[in-house]
Formats: C-alpha cells, sequence, structure tokens
C-alpha cells in the first residue's frame, strides 16, 4: 500500500525517485534513524538544500519562507515515505522538527534567521530533550536554566542526541521554574553548539556505530532573544514536535524493504539441501509478516488521515509507533533464526547472509521500541489521555 494515492502523489514519488536517482550520496547499508560518518557531511547538506529547493521539503511552511500556496496535505509524508523506499537519505538532522517549532511559536526574528539556514544545509539541528532520568517521561527532565540579565545559563545533561557531533544548533528543552508543576516551567531554546560549556561526547553503541550522544552544559550562555516561544510554556512547543517524531517512526516504509530481503534470505538458506521458503512453517510465518506489515501501513495513514480531518486523539501516533515497533523487532529476529548458527556471523565474514544486514538489523530493531518514548510509557499514554483509564 502507497501512503496516499491519487494522480497528484503518484507524479510526486516519480519526482522523488527521478531526483535520488541523480542527485542523492549514497546511504550505507544499515537499517534505523543513523548518525553520517564526519566525512559524509558536506554532501549530506548539499542533498538537504536541493530537497527544499525542489519543493520536496518545506512545502508546508508558511510562502514567504519558501512553502507552497496550496500543498497537497499528505505531500512531506509521501516523500518520507518514497525516500526510505528507494534508499535515499533524509535531511541530515533535525531541522524540520526545530522549524516546525519556530513556525508556530517563534519570533519573526527568528523565522528570518534560522528558516532559510535550515532550507540551505548551512544549519544541521539535534535534538536536546532526552535525559538519564528524563527520557519516555520528558517532563521530568532536569537541566537548569537560570536567568542572568539577557541571557539564561543552563547547567545539566541530555542523551540519545542524534547526530550531535553534527550539529550546528540544538532544539533544548530545559527546566526554568523548578517550584512549577512538572509539565510547567519548561522553556524550550534555540542552542548553538559552539557556545562556550558544550560538550558533545558520542556513545558506542551494540551495533557498534555511534548515532547517539551524551551532551553536557557547564555555564552554557543562550540569549533570551533564542527561547522559543514563551518562557515557561516549552511544554506546549514540543508537544507536536513529539507527535510528529512518534508518527513518523510508525509510518514503516522500511518494511516493505525488509519482508522483500526476508524473501530472498528464505530462498538462500538451505536445510537438508532445500531453500527453507519452501518449508510450510516459514511460509507462513512469512505471510504473517506481510498481513503485520500491511496492517501496519494502514493504521499510520489512518492516523494521519485522522489528523488531516482534526479528528486524532492523544492515541493515534502511540498506537502507530508501538505497532511499527514491535512488528519490526519480530521481522528481524525471525530473520536471524532461519540463518541457524551462521546468525552469528558478522558484517565483512565471507559467510554472512546479506553483508551482516541482519545482525545489524536486529540489534537495532530494540531501539524503536525505545525511542520517541518508551512502548510501555506509550501504552500508558493511550490508556490514560486516549481510553480515559484511571492512573494505576
Amino acid at each position: 500500500m502507497h501512503l496516499g494515492q491519487g494522480t497528484e502523489l503518484e507524479l510526486l514519488r516519480e519526482r522523488v525517485r527521478d531526483v535520488a536517482s541523480r542527485y542523492a550520496p549514497p546511504r550505507p547499508g544499515r537499517t534505523g534513524v543513523r548518525a553520517p560518518e564526519a566525512a559524509d557531511i558536506p554532501a549530506l547538506r548539499e542533498w538537504t538544500r536541493l530537497l527544499f529547493a525542489e519543493q520536496l521539503l518545506g512545502v508546508n511552511w508558511p510562502v514567504e519562507y519558501g512553502g507552497l500556496d496550496d500543498p497537497h496535505p499528505l505531500h512531506e509524508s509521501v516523500v518520507a515515505d518514497e525516500l526510505i523506499r528507494v534508499g535515499a537519505p533524509g535531511p541530515v538532522g533535525g531541522g524540520l522538527l526545530a522549524a516546525a517549532a519556530i513556525i508556530a511559536s517563534g519570533t519573526t526574528a527568528q523565522k528570518e534567521f534560522f528558516l532559510p539556514r535550515i532550507r540551505s544545509g548551512e544549519h544541521i539541528w539535534c535534538q536536546l530533550f532526552s535525559e538519564p532520568d528524563a527520557g519516555s517521561d520528558l517532563a521530568g527532565l532536569r537541566t537548569r536554566a537560570r536567568v542572568d540579565g539577557d541571557h539564561f545559563v543552563v547547567d545539566g545533561q541530555k542523551v540519545w542526541t542524534t547526530n550531535g557531533q553534527h550539529a550546528d544548533w540544538g532544539y533544548l528543552l530545559a527546566r526554568t521554574d523548578a517550584d512549577a508543576p512538572k509539565h510547567a516551567g519548561i522553556t524550550a531554546f534555540a542552542l548553538d553548539m559552539s557556545t562556550p560549556g558544550v560538550s558533545v561526547r558520542p556513545l558506542r553503541e551494540i551495533t557498534g556505530t555511534s548515532d547517539f550522544n551524551e551532551v553536557f552544559f557547564d555555564g552554557v550562555r543562550i540569549p533570551a532573544a533564542h527561547v522559543i516561544g514563551e518562557v515557561n510554556q516549552g511544554w506546549a512547543v514540543t508537544t507536536a514536535s513529539l507527535a510528529q517524531e512518534r508518527s513518523s517512526a510508525g509510518s514503516g516504509a522500511s518494511l516493505f524493504g525488509a519482508l522483500d530481503r526476508l524473501v530472498r534470505l528464505a530462498a538462500q538458506v538451505t536445510r537438508a539441501g532445500r531453500p527453507v521458503l519452501e518449508r510450510d512453517d516459514v511460509r507462513q510465518a512469512i505471510g504473517g509478516f506481510v498481513a503485520d506489515v500491511h496492517v501496519n501501513s494502514l493504521v499510520s495513514a489512518l492516523g494521519e488521515s485522522r489528523v488531516l480531518h482534526a479528528s486524532g486523539d492523544a492515541g493515534d501516533a502511540p498506537v502507530s509507533k508501538i505497532l511499527f515497533s514491535e512488528v519490526n523487532l519480530a521481522l528481524h529476529e525471525f530473520g536471524l533464526q532461519l540463518q541457524g548458527h551462521d546468525g552469528v556471523r558478522i558484517e565483512g565474514d565471507a559467510s554472512v547472509y546479506d553483508d551482516g544486514w541482519w545482525q545489524d538489523a536486529f540489534l537495532y530493531g530494540r531501539a524503536f521500541t525505545i525511542a520517541g518514548g518508551t512502548n510501555e510509557v506509550l501504552r500508558n499514554v493511550i490508556a490514560e489521555r486516549a481510553l480515559g483509564l484511571p492512573r494505576g
């Protein structure tokens, strides 16, 4: 199933494929949201600029900042979906999230400064939300920002910051009123990552890559003019960004590619001299995954449709994200199990299947059950905010 159908969107898909085939930089053969190597950043900045220049991205921005007069409501979802399908990278960094906050809540000066630089690829952004004790429970963040004249002084720590090692600017949440209720007293900032007192430390993960970072703040001074929205109103500023992240995490275009890989794998792996694809139990399992992947796609499309018609609720994005992450993990676990003892081989082994893609995807698959809110916490969100059930 394609997310969004009809002549206009099919022509858009064709244009994305054409632009990607001619200009997209190569993407490493890994699954998931991965930070690039430093050497890849110049090409990705240019690719980001081109995606905006071709009006594939930023079409729902105000016209004066490069948006279209009347963009199709599914335009950017279709572009993101198609880039995944053809194996092309998306824009580097978290600029789209930051732009959404700046467009909705920023000052005119912020829009005039930041939006053109996001479009040009000059500014790569990272998202400075999660903390060691405040990930899924973001409202529990402890990073503090205190007023000092016309600046705020920030002290604290963030973690799981994708692209922090490459970012020019950070979309930061910090507590500005320690006595306010939990979801109040938080302020959103635009932080220049070159500011003295900012330290970025890449984290080496189980996959062997460093996609995430710890970021430390030691007396970091941020001009008051870089507050996004109102002081102590940062929770409202960021709510839409979190919904967008969870919804996009559940879109699941990558699962269709994984299904194709699974069928090819089952045709290559043999038992007793016969491809395991000929076994009934394997074929039934693959058929089950096909059904799951299509259901995930439909659920994601339904949630987006409800948003477009102003009929969504607090459960839509979490349901989509939970379903995607659990189908994704189960599919990759099954692909690894099919390989038997060969499943312990890794990238670089001459006998490993699919250049070690399955091993990497299996290790990374768990991350999707945590990123954007752990599935356990999101189930509570669904129960309490969507279904109105009492807190346990």
